[in-house]
């Protein structure tokens, strides 16, 4: 009883790498994985930044008008970007302090 159960023991060490054989002839014919979830995942991931940037400017915003009321507002500054840039409309914003 021992023998055989060290017989098929063996065969099955023998044999495993046998068993992935037929799906390593199929694997090339098949579909590919979509890209779907990684298209969805950064589309999301641009329309959050898109409001949370527009939610940031607003506060700023109602901010500036609790202290100054009546005024306008003066641009708001990049948070994430300290190179140059130009200002199309408006004044120039002040050198940071």
């Amino acid at each position: 009883m021992a023998s055989r159960l060290w017989r098929m023991y063996a065969d099955h060490l023998f044999y495993k790498s046998e068993k992935t054989v037929l799906w390593d002839m199929i694997e090339p014919y098949r579909r590919p994985r979509s890209f779907t979830p990684v298209v969805a995942t950064y589309v999301v991931a641009f329309y959050t930044g898109v409001i949370g940037s527009a939610l940031t400017e607003q506060l700023y915003k109602e901010k500036y008008w609790e202290d100054h009321p009546g005024e306008l507002v003066p641009l708001m500054r990049p948070k994430f970007y300290w190179g140059p840039w130009k200002i199309y409309n408006g004044d120039a914003l002040p050198p940071l302090k």
